[in-house]
């Protein structure tokens, strides 16, 4: 089920709250830079929480999340300003 134009609920919601006005570098692909993108919200998570019951419920929603649509959809942005 899509959400607003994204693969689902998580992914829109990451990429609005965490992402959004996020630049790629060129010449990283969609694959390398989710894992990018994921690796920081992992971290962002990590260092803003306690260890316990919220923490894990946050680590579970971004387990949901497409970080390889995001990445693409910077990656397209990037493109299309080179053009």
């Amino acid at each position: 089920m899509s959400y607003n134009g994204w693969t689902n609920y998580e992914t829109w919601r990451v990429n609005l709250e965490i992402f959004d006005g996020t630049e790629a570098r060129p010449g990283i692909d969609a694959y390398n830079l989710g894992q990018e993108f994921r690796e920081f919200a992992e971290e962002a998570i990590e260092q803003s929480s306690e260890p316990g019951f919220a923490r894990d419920y946050a680590l579970a929603f971004l387990s949901d999340v497409n970080w390889r649509e995001i990445a693409g959809h910077y990656i397209e942005d990037e493109e299309a300003e080179a053009a």
